[in-house]
């Protein structure tokens, strides 16, 4: 476990250049996100099309922009950051060389992940607060919410990540076929019962729409026991696959 900490180290020490920057985006994105879209379109919806529950539309979209955000900023962290360092700077090879192992290099990728995670829902829980969002005490279990949908997809991608060599257009089907839809159709901008049924089945089955129903569920108060046990459970069963997984892709990528 040391290793693994050392690792999140390393990547916190590269981070500290950019952090501003970063942490200034953080808060503007969803800003600028739940003044357009929550504020001014959800106007025209809360006139004419009434949500489940009879939330106003800023209440519904703002949770499921939340696990969304998790989900890119998860994506992105695991699909360029660590093919760079398998493939184009070798980092990981100088760093196997070491008494750090594959599972130091992987759990170390994961907690600083979580980290990152960690802040850019922190900053968004932050500016749904300011908008008036929250409507129950359970809204702050929707911060870990987010970070675990967001670690849900961060382990396999990582998996993924290291199975490649040297073409980085594969992660751009990644971010359009998969990355993108999910954004779209997993119950962030509408309910999920609008939609066909073969549709709606399709969408239980990604994490996303398990991380936005938690985190919807979480900020509003309308989540029951056994929802959040599968929401949960979903998660955490991704996440533990994708560790099996990028525990071998590493293991083999790095002995080839």
């Amino acid at each position: 476990m040391i290793g693994a900490i050392r690792i999140a180290q390393r990547n916190a020490l590269v981070y500290r250049r950019a952090w501003r920057g970063s942490l200034f985006m953080s808060f503007l994105q969803p800003t600028l996100f739940l003044l357009a879209i929550g504020v001014g379109l959800g106007s025209l919806v809360d006139a004419g099309s009434p949500l489940p529950g009879g939330v106003s539309f800023l209440e519904f979209l703002a949770p499921g922009l939340l696990a969304a955000a998790c989900m890119q900023t998860a994506a992105f962290e695991s699909s360029y950051p660590i093919s760079g360092k398998m493939t184009w700077r070798r980092n990981y090879e100088a760093m196997t060389a070491t008494p750090i192992g594959t599972a130091d290099l992987v759990f170390g990728e994961l907690v600083w992940i979580a980290v990152r995670l960690s802040a850019v829902a922190v900053a968004f829980a932050a500016v749904m607060v300011a908008f008036g969002v929250a409507r129950s005490r359970l809204a702050l279990l929707a911060v870990p919410a987010a970070v675990l949908t967001g670690l849900a997809f961060s382990a396999p991608l990582m998996a993924y990540a290291a199975t490649l060599k040297g073409n980085s257009n594969n992660f751009n089907l990644v971010f359009r076929f998969i990355i993108t839809p999910l954004f779209l159709f997993s119950g962030v901008f509408f309910p999920l019962s609008r939609l066909p049924q073969g549709v709606q089945i399709a969408a239980w089955c990604t994490p996303l729409f398990h991380g936005v129903e938690l985190t919807r569920g979480l900020t509003l108060g309308t989540i029951d026991s056994p929802s959040w046990v599968v929401h949960v459970g979903y998660l955490f069963m991704m996440l533990g696959a994708g560790i099996l997984a990028a525990l071998r892709t590493f293991d083999q990528r790095l002995r080839a």
